[in-house]
């Protein structure tokens, strides 16, 4: 089975946007007193990347003219992050949160708490998207994907995942297609959920663990200093660049795709002057070419999406997800 049937994968930046949402002067009225941008993990992970992306683009495409601050929120791969927006901070009108297609996987299952939906938050933009992967140290004897799915054939539990997040998870999901693909029972595999795609990365070079599973973005430093081996990426093609000699799993033989979209969202109760001001932010700095070339330096590839478009996108997908989920036996069945 693929992934591709359940997510848009890419959109073309420039095509969505239009004069008017790239106007800065409409909603002259607001402006961010001390923007925020809240990662809901440990540093060094997607969430990180995520915020750090937009810190550095809206700046440097002048949609910013003040230092915008990343907090880290750890806790639940997200769920911490959710339940504050949530409950404690709705109207925080200087506040976005970094959020991923784990993010709405985790929300179809109930673990950010059975009251929380996607309806709970306003979705503000998506801006880039990249794929899931599976690495190990380099000093692994396992070079190849195959020879993972062989070692997990011989015997599931020597070989021991690590992601951030719990089983059910996507980092967890996307070894489980490919378990499944090599007609290996998912459950029979040793999976070690951690707090964060940094934590995770950190465990594979330290030999804590065999396998790391993740977005390719979050390994970008670590494939370009040698310490990892990327057996596969989880993409309908080769990407480009420096990740161009990186096999997928379908060329290998294992029918797995899995995008990851990354992106943003306000509490429920932020003015719409606010969340308006926002969003023609992110539309002008996606249009930006520099905005590009930052994207293309932390391993994302095109994905632009804003406002009510990306809130039917988030609702269409969230609703998939709960589907994937039945299908792995991750949620009840109703």
């Amino acid at each position: 089975m693929t992934f591709k049937k359940y997510a848009l994968l890419t959109v073309a930046v420039c095509s969505a946007l239009t004069l008017t949402a790239c106007k800065k002067d409409e909603t002259q009225g607001f402006s961010p007193a001390k923007p925020e941008c809240i990662a809901p993990a440990k540093p060094g992970g997607g969430f990180d990347l995520t915020c750090k992306l937009a810190q550095s683009g809206l700046k440097d495409t002048g949609q910013l003219d003040k230092p915008m601050r990343v907090t880290y929120m750890p806790g639940g791969v997200g769920a911490v992050a959710y339940n504050k927006i949530v409950a404690n901070d709705p109207a925080n009108n200087d506040a976005i949160v970094a959020f991923s297609t784990g993010s709405l996987l985790n929300l179809a299952q109930g673990k950010f708490g059975e009251n929380y939906t996607e309806d709970n938050v306003r979705w503000l933009a998506a801006v880039g998207t990249d794929y899931g992967m599976v690495a190990v140290n380099a000093e692994s004897p396992l070079k190849t994907l195959q020879d993972l799915a062989d070692a997990l054939k011989k015997d599931p539990k020597s070989i021991s995942f690590g992601a951030g997040g719990s089983v059910g998870g996507q980092d967890w999901l996307q070894t489980a297609m490919m378990a499944k693909a090599a007609g290996i029972n998912p459950k029979d595999m040793t999976y070690v959920a951690l707090e964060g795609g940094g934590e995770a990365v950190t465990a594979v070079l330290g030999n804590h663990i065999s396998v790391v599973s993740a977005g390719i973005a979050e390994m970008g430093p670590h494939i370009e200093s040698g310490k990892v081996r990327v057996l596969a990426v989880f993409a309908p093609n080769r990407l480009e660049g420096k990740l161009k000699d990186i096999p997928t799993a379908k060329e290998q033989g294992f029918d797995v795709e899995w995008p990851v979209i990354r992106g943003y969202y306000m509490g429920p109760q932020v003015s719409e002057e606010s969340y308006t001001w926002w969003k023609e932010r992110f539309d002008a700095m996606m249009a930006d070419p520099k905005f590009a070339e930052l994207r293309a330096s932390r391993d994302l590839l095109p994905f632009a999406m804003t406002g009510q478009e990306l809130q039917d996108y988030v609702k269409k997908t969230t609703n998939e997800m709960r589907e994937i989920s039945k299908e792995f036996e991750l949620t009840e069945t109703k």
